[in-house]
């Protein structure tokens, strides 16, 4: 069995939020069909469903995010899973709007959702990071990450959360690399960072670096005859 848990904070006050975005991978992925109603156990909502074969469980913990973990770990012990079994979705700060990076163990990256679950299942579990930008400010990032997704946001988060869903049997089969790279390049053309600027023309090219020769002054050449001519043959001892 794998879980894939998806984090956030429980509620429909948070539920647009962009430290919600893993609640709204799973719910993307439940949608997609062929899972069972939700149902609440284990300190969270879970459904039991197939990807690609496998046997999955969708899980939202339904404690806040710092606790995340508490699900996550008794999960884990009650279906005797080890941490490769486990899949968890979640924000990240530190990857440009509608990025996904891939990876499995490391830090926790001042992520509490993330510092919960290592604390109690250890680190070496698989880990799906959603990129939603920073607001480029220390001091704006606790308002960025617990405010509402922006009407623009839609754009690409769209785009981010079907195609997360399009391949998430991918993650059944323990293919990481190959679904992240199927959701970028389902992605590419809707991510902010991927957007042409408003001063590239329809060829892609920056009207800065669109530079046209100015055309050269032609030469003029000495008249062969004439007084002119004279007076320079003489100057030029040649008379």
């Amino acid at each position: 069995m794998l879980v894939i848990a998806g984090l956030g904070n429980p509620g429909p006050k948070y539920a647009d939020h962009r430290h919600n975005i893993g609640f709204m991978a799973v719910d993307r992925i439940f949608d997609a069909g062929g899972f069972s109603p939700w149902k609440s156990k284990h300190r969270a909502f879970i459904s039991e469903g197939k990807l690609g074969g496998e046997k999955v469980l969708l899980v939202k913990p339904s404690t806040f995010m710092n606790e995340s973990g508490r699900a996550v770990g008794e999960i884990a012990r009650f279906f005797k899973l080890s941490p490769q079994d486990v899949v968890v979705i979640y924000d990240e700060l530190d990857l440009p709007p509608g990025k996904v990076k891939m990876k499995t163990g490391g830090g926790a990256g001042g992520h509490n959702g993330i510092r919960s679950i290592d604390s109690h299942i250890g680190k070496d579990y698989r880990r799906v990071r959603l990129g939603i930008g920073h607001p480029g400010d220390k001091s704006r990032v606790h308002s960025h990450v617990l405010g509402d997704f922006a009407k623009r946001d839609q754009d690409w988060l769209d785009p981010l959360l079907d195609a997360v869903a399009r391949h998430a049997p991918l993650l059944a089969e323990g293919s990481d690399s190959t679904f992240m790279n199927k959701v970028h390049l389902d992605t590419q053309g809707s991510t902010p960072a991927s957007k042409p600027s408003r001063s590239q023309n329809r060829t892609g090219m920056g009207q800065s670096h669109i530079r046209q020769a100015r055309p050269k002054k032609p030469s003029v050449a000495p008249p062969k005859t004439g007084p002119m001519a004279d007076m320079l043959a003489k100057l030029l001892g040649k008379n």
